[in-house]
């Protein structure tokens, strides 16, 4: 056999030594992937409006940051409920549901409406988007096998800094357009959202390693036989219960959960038994990743409301500028979880634990960018806005806590774990909009009229506030990246886990 043909199919490399692509798994990921963009887009949409938002509905800083928060208002509370019901029900059919939400939820605004339809549209398009990332981690899980999801799920995961790249220079010519306005920008995110929907209904479905095809005993328990849906060839050569029991080392229990503590967590996920899930969210672990996702969230807060107002007005940039320079810390988020995703897919292949792999380069990450923000206050121009960039954009690899999570708890459970993990997390989206609105009105700033340029003294009040948020922030980010370094182990939590609480479920 050569060397190419040794090469799994279903990786990107082996799809394309061996010449065979595996279509639906990669089309799917592709899929998935704009719908990341998409639901980002409609984060980011909020903060580009700001400006003449505020103004045409007579906002007050602080009213406008309570409606920037009031999108996490019920953010965690679906996230979790989904995450338990994606344990029975296809998350081709969960994502479907949320993309057909997403897009109408925009157009009430783009009929005309005012401060309180914004607040509850906000509302609402929260609860629809809450489930969305750990929801489309699980569902791209489904399609590979454990030691290769690290590089799929970090492209998922890069649609979420795609989305504001992508749509902020085309969000931002609408406002400008004076035969639009910043009403059609909600309106042009519903159409592609109806779009979207209208395409995963056609190709979507769940793939041969979601837990779902497990209990119809298809692809995961036969390997060998061709996937369920025609074509979709399994996402390795191996069962995982084989795969896990020769690359562990242990004895698989009667729940299928092997009972060896050597190597990776990564060589026998797929074969974990069932825990009870307050086991699970009882563990440091967990704590410290919720801790450190808040941190995540804070950011993409104040990316979502408030960073098109601090270019606009602290650092000077004209109005057809800002589009641009706000995907700049999206595009740093990009990045950094393409380059983390592939770090640790390259040193898991090499037998890393996922702790070191995984764990450790999300919580170093997070205290680069903690330090970053403590030096943000009082920089002006161009040092400003690259400092800012790397900050924010470093802190937008949440998506790495709930994959490095999912490691340690069975299939089965994957979805709900991830998704009160979002859910706990997505506070730190409630506090940073409100928080960062709130210093800006206790510092004295008061948003000029529709029409009227801002004062120096008014941008000075209204950069006194920021600097103080960015402080607390720096000093938490800090924090968090160090415990996430020190907490975030995976293998440890697993083991501990099975050993003591696995069952057959």
């Amino acid at each position: 056999m050569s060397a190419a043909q040794q090469v799994a199919d279903h990786t990107l490399r082996g799809a394309i030594a061996n010449r065979r692509m595996n279509r639906r798994a990669w089309l799917v990921t592709g899929l998935l992937v704009v719908f990341q963009i998409i639901n980002f887009a409609d984060k980011a949409v909020l903060g580009l409006v700001a400006d003449p938002a505020i103004r045409e509905l007579g906002l007050t800083a602080g009213e406008f940051g309570m409606i920037g928060s009031s999108f996490f208002f019920l953010f965690a509370i679906s996230a979790v409920a989904v995450g338990f019901v994606a344990a029975r029900v296809p998350t081709k059919w969960l994502l479907l549901s949320m993309g057909i939400a997403w897009a109408v939820i925009q157009f009430p605004m783009l009929a005309g409406g005012g401060a309180a339809v914004l607040l509850v549209t906000r509302i609402m398009l929260g609860a629809a988007e809450g489930p969305a990332t750990p929801i489309t981690l699980q569902h791209v899980h489904g399609w590979f096998a454990p030691a290769e999801r690290g590089l799929p799920s970090s492209l998922v995961a890069a649609g979420s800094t795609l989305g504001p790249i992508i749509a902020a220079p085309v969000l931002a010519w609408i406002i400008a357009h004076p035969e639009l306005g910043w009403r059609w920008a909600f309106g042009f995110l519903g159409v592609l959202g109806l779009v979207w929907s209208l395409a995963w209904l056609l190709v979507g479905r769940d793939g041969p390693f979601s837990h779902t095809a497990r209990r119809r005993g298809n692809a995961a328990a036969h390997p060998g036989r061709p996937a369920h849906d025609g074509g979709d060839a399994p996402s390795s050569a191996s069962s995982p219960e084989t795969r896990a029991g020769a690359a562990g080392g242990g004895t698989a229990t009667a729940a299928g959960s092997p009972r060896g503590t050597s190597g990776s967590i990564a060589d026998r996920a797929d074969a974990l038994g069932i825990v009870p899930i307050r086991r699970i969210l009882g563990t440091r672990m967990f704590a410290v990743a919720v801790l450190a996702g808040a941190g995540c969230f804070w950011a993409q807060g104040f990316l979502t409301t408030w960073s098109p107002k601090y270019l606009s007005s602290i650092v000077a940039v004209s109005p057809e500028a800002i589009g641009a320079l706000s995907t700049l810390p999206w595009i740093v988020g990009a990045l950094a979880l393409l380059a983390l995703g592939y770090a640790s897919r390259f040193l898991m292949r090499r037998g890393v634990t996922v702790r070191w792999a995984l764990g450790a380069l999300f919580g170093g990450t997070l205290l680069v960018s903690g330090v970053c923000f403590l030096l943000l206050p009082g920089l002006q121009g161009a040092a400003a806005i690259a400092v800012v960039t790397v900050g924010a954009g470093l802190a937008m690899i949440y998506p790495l806590a709930p994959t490095a999570v999912a490691f340690c708890v069975s299939s089965k459970q994957r979805a709900a774990v991830m998704a009160t993990l979002t859910g706990l997390a997505s506070l730190g989206g409630v506090v940073a909009p409100a928080m960062v609105g709130g210093l800006m009105d206790a510092a004295g700033y008061v948003p000029a009229p529709k029409g009227v340029k801002e004062s120096a003294e008014m941008i000075a009040r209204l950069g006194a506030g920021m600097d103080t948020s960015f402080w607390a922030i720096g000093v938490y980010l800090v924090l968090v990246g160090a415990l996430s370094v020190l907490l975030l182990n995976p293998d440890r939590t697993g083991t501990r886990l099975q050993e003591r609480f696995a069952f057959s479920g």
